[in-house]
């Protein structure tokens, strides 16, 4: 008998492990809840006997479903290698892939990604275009950059989106700060506050573009390049900031600073890969993507999947 055991099933498990949620992990591998629910019912009924708790949560595995995940730790990494290895042979191991980033927090987990891409693509010469970039698609287009991280997909001729990850966006204030006592902060909430931001436009900031600027709140603001010195800035009483969770997370551990909700639901903020549509046949392109997905969801606190971009 046949086996109906197929790698998009490995994938399928692997990612409820990850995410321990069936809704979460229909989004990673891009399928809609009830068509994971279908491959996870076929294999089920293939092998006659389940394969995780249906109760638990998050989500606890049989043995059946445990010896399937085993199979896709092993299994996986052997086929990503030799699909590197297959389009080294055919489009040849050398390439450039230079990154240009708009947002000055993602040097938290790029850096990693660009350590476990190096070892597997040798001979791509792999460097961050320097600086911060307000227009990082305008470097694609004029072939100054091969690869930029952004936080909108817009439509453009001759550029195509690969999503990353969303993250929560939180507040942050002093300790004892009256903000500090409020749980979910309100676009209101922002009036009589000094905004600590990165000195970049205003329509590159969440906060801003999804929650202020729409009602009208338009706050005085406090500029600074390095997330630290926001974070003593906040510390100090001069203001509030919003950062990501993932940012912020070992300050609160130290008890600089506290972090609180923003809106209701929380404010998302998400990233996408950009690249030219005619450097697509680049396969360490799509692998440095992907590289950077499993190296953010194995690291970073409080991400969640994101989906095709639809432009």
């Amino acid at each position: 008998m046949d086996s109906i055991v197929e790698l998009r099933h490995l994938r399928t498990l692997l990612a409820l492990e990850e995410t321990g949620s069936v809704s979460l992990a229909a989004k990673r591998v891009f399928l809609t809840q009830s068509a994971l629910s279908h491959q996870i019912r076929a294999l089920e009924q293939y092998f006659d006997t389940p394969l995780f708790e249906r109760k638990s949560n998050p989500i606890r595995f049989t043995p059946a479903g445990e010896r399937l995940l085993q199979l896709g730790r092993d299994l996986l990494p052997l086929v990503a290698s030799a699909e590197r290895d297959m389009a080294q042979i055919i489009e040849g191991e050398a390439g450039e892939l230079r990154v240009a980033v708009e947002c000055h927090t993602c040097f938290d987990w790029l850096m990693p990604a660009m350590d476990a891409f190096r070892p597997l693509w040798p001979h791509v010469e792999l460097d961050i275009v320097s600086g911060f970039q307000a227009d990082p698609v305008g470097l694609l287009l004029t072939h100054r950059a091969d690869l930029a991280i952004v936080s909108e997909a817009v439509a453009q001729v001759g550029i195509v989106y690969q999503p990353l990850f969303a993250y929560e966006m939180v507040g942050i204030c002093a300790k004892d700060h009256p903000l500090a006592d409020k749980p979910v902060w309100q676009a209101a909430d922002f009036i009589e506050e000094t905004l600590i931001t990165y000195p970049v436009p205003d329509d590159m900031l969440d906060l801003l573009r999804k929650v202020l600027v729409p009602v009208g709140i338009n706050p005085p603001r406090r500029h600074s390049e390095l997330t630290i010195a926001i974070i003593q800035l906040v510390a100090s009483r001069r203001g509030i900031a919003a950062l990501p969770y993932w940012t912020v997370m070992p300050y609160l551990e130290k008890g600089y600073v506290v972090a609180r909700q923003i809106g209701e639901p929380p404010l998302q903020s998400e990233l996408y890969a950009a690249m030219r549509v005619d450097d697509g046949n680049k396969s360490y392109l799509d692998n440095f993507c992907q590289i950077v997905r499993e190296r953010g969801f194995a690291d970073l606190p409080g991400l969640s999947p994101l989906g095709l971009p639809a432009l």
